[in-house]
């Protein structure tokens, strides 16, 4: 596919997952608009390593609201090509805690921007899931082999975060299935690199985990639970390149997911931290805390023979690499985290 002078939306491209993918679709040549609401989103993440802006902030990024239909209908004017990556999520404290407000504000994000994209006849459009959509039952099944596509129902996903994303794979596959969209639908596992949230009050357990071991002693390396729940954890950039091949090859094959086929312990992830950092640290549970499932793992086959993708960063690698870019923007934004 050639992306040189096509005009691409990434909703969320303030984000974490969506501000790499700006970046690389600037180097494919494509004409980049941003919509983000700076919730999660910093404009900081859409600078090169030279420090000069990857987009015209001017010209090409729009701070907006996606719940609002006028909003949606703005972004997508004079767009060929749409990555939907925007939606209200956090920590698992913060989705247990704002279970209305998150699933009727993704409900309405992902609604909107379905509707826009195909009043605007736009030409390909990518909607991205989330593995927590599984059913509870089996990601609590700690015998339950690699997760399937087909894995998804009868649904009875744990939070409102997972039956908003849901929901969204479901309305995208009618708009899909009728012709009103030509869509690939991408059902992500747990994603990390740089350009995590790192706050307290936002992140997710990976930069969670390593703003600790970096503020500590400051800051105590508290694991919720007993850091013996898993996930199967997946570098930013791989996730990246499965969505640019999604637009290529992914269009109107139904929902693919994105992950490994490895376990990895919230106790391993610390530990690995830990030993990154070079630190003595110390490390303590609470058990009040919520934990999620118990875990859940891919099967990637279905990307593999469908996209030809596959992930090329291992989880060592890629905890150095997000540790690293923690580290330098901790110094360079303190304010922004201080405890």
């Amino acid at each position: 596919m050639n992306w040189s002078g096509r005009n691409v939306l990434v909703t969320g491209g303030a984000g974490h997952i969506g501000s790499h993918l700006a970046a690389e679709l600037v180097k494919l040549g494509a004409n980049v608009r941003i919509a983000d609401n700076l919730w999660r989103g910093k404009k900081e993440y859409l600078f090169d390593e030279s420090g000069k802006p990857i987009i015209d902030f001017e010209k090409n990024f729009l701070e907006l609201d996606l719940r609002e239909m006028k909003n949606c209908e703005k972004a997508v004017s004079g767009m060929d090509t749409i990555f939907h990556l925007a939606d209200v999520v956090a920590g698992i404290d913060f989705v247990f805690g704002n279970e209305a407000f998150v699933y009727r504000s993704n409900i309405l994000i992902n609604s909107n921007m379905f509707h826009a994209a195909h009043k605007e006849k736009s030409e390909k459009f990518a909607y991205v899931g989330a593995a927590c959509a599984y059913p509870l039952e089996k990601q609590n099944d700690p015998d339950h082999p690699l997760f399937k596509e087909e894995d998804m129902y009868p649904a009875h996903p744990e939070s409102s975060y997972g039956w908003g994303k849901l929901m969204g794979e479901y309305e995208c596959e009618l708009y899909s299935k009728t012709g009103m969209l030509d869509a690939s639908i991408l059902r992500l596992h747990n994603v990390y690199g740089p350009h995590s949230d790192l706050s307290p009050q936002k992140s997710q357990v990976i930069p969670a985990t390593i703003r600790k071991a970096i503020q500590y002693p400051k800051e105590d390396f508290i694991i919720w639970g007993n850091g013996e729940q898993n996930r199967a954890f997946i570098y930013v950039t791989d996730v990246v390149d499965a969505l640019i091949l999604s637009m290529e090859k992914g269009i109107n094959k139904g929902p693919i997911q994105i992950g490994n086929g490895k376990k990895t312990t919230i106790n391993e992830i610390a530990d690995k931290v830990i030993e990154i950092s070079g630190k003595n640290i110390e490390k303590k549970y609470d058990l009040s805390k919520p934990t999620g499932d118990l875990g859940r793992a891919a099967d990637c086959s279905l990307a593999e023979e469908t996209l030809g993708w596959k992930p090329k960063i291992g989880l060592e690698e890629g905890l150095k690499m997000t540790y690293e870019w923690a580290e330098r923007f901790l110094k360079s934004y303190p304010s922004m985290y201080n405890q």
